[in-house]
């Protein structure tokens, strides 16, 4: 899964993301984005505004433009759809992000997760197995979901 991650991204990304960015890189961004997919899924609908929430924590996370984001989505879309489950993507990000980064990954998730004004229990259950997969306390993960609460909140 990990080759052929590097070789999606050097076959139909490398040239849209610009070649400033390695394939390594390219292909976390894939697995980070692919997990964020997943998050959209988890309660069984899509909607417009989790596809929102997932362009803007792409830019957020990468500091890339609003086109790079939506492409990049989109192959995270198709790499998922291939994928028999998530661990290829949640190895990539435990073994490459740091601790702050893994925790800046589930705010992320929490946010895509609240972003249809409503958390589904599949969607908690779904940040909470990413979380113990790249190694992310229960604190941290509660101490997210509360950023991402207030953050709606105010």
């Amino acid at each position: 899964m990990f080759k052929s991650m590097k070789q999606f991204f050097e076959e139909h990304v490398q040239s849209a993301m610009g070649s400033d960015v390695g394939a390594d890189e390219q292909a976390l961004r894939l697995a980070t984005a692919a997990l964020m997919i997943e998050m959209t899924r988890a309660d069984f609908e899509v909607t417009d505004n989790e596809r929102r929430a997932v362009d803007s924590a792409l830019r957020e996370l990468f500091s890339i433009s609003d086109e790079e984001a939506k492409g990049l989505a989109v192959l995270a879309e198709a790499e998922v759809e291939s994928a028999a489950c998530l661990f290829s993507f949640t190895r990539m990000v435990d073994q490459s992000f740091t601790q702050p980064q893994k925790q800046r990954v589930v705010e992320m998730l929490w946010r895509v997760a609240f972003s249809d004004t409503h958390k589904d229990h599949h969607e908690e259950y779904l940040v909470r197995k990413i979380a113990d997969l790249i190694h992310v306390s229960h604190e941290n993960f509660i101490k997210a979901r509360h950023r991402v609460e207030q953050g709606l909140a105010g």
